[in-house]
């Protein structure tokens, strides 16, 4: 499984506005800078992330983006699943639903554990995870 910039951005974004929204907007302008993405793919990715619910856009003077709930209420697997679709690393099995070999096929629990490992663990990191692991000077590690 590889995750694509529009996954691994939209944690960079979410964060960035979890660590500096402090109930305030924050604007589209300041991510790009600060995350070093291009101020049109911030656009695109963020309103992507207002479509999912994981970002409320504010308009007018002061207006920006600001999150739609607590950090520690977003799941790095929530975000995956809203800008990736599965998260599965391959398109077998239980989560695809479709299986043409489901009967005599040896491998599929294999994908299926792998696939349960993957979302158990990106289910277990949030983006308050990751907000404190920045502040204690720790890298998030597995």
């Amino acid at each position: 499984m590889q995750i694509s910039t529009k996954g691994r951005y939209a944690v960079r974004i979410l964060l960035d506005v979890a660590e500096r929204g402090g109930g305030g907007a924050v604007r589209t302008q300041d991510i790009a800078e600060r995350q070093e993405i291009s101020q049109k793919y911030t656009e695109q990715l963020a309103s992507l992330l207002v479509k999912g619910g994981l970002l409320h856009s504010v308009r007018g003077a002061g207006g920006g983006y600001s999150l739609t709930k607590e950090p520690c209420d977003y799941t790095i697997a929530e975000i995956l699943t809203k800008t990736e679709g599965s998260i599965s690393p391959v398109g077998c099995g239980a989560e695809s639903g479709v299986c043409p070999r489901e009967e005599d096929c040896a491998v599929r629990g294999l994908w299926e554990g792998l696939a349960r490992v993957i979302k158990e663990y990106l289910t277990s990191v949030t983006l308050q995870t990751l907000l404190d692991s920045r502040t204690s000077g720790d890298n998030y590690v597995i």
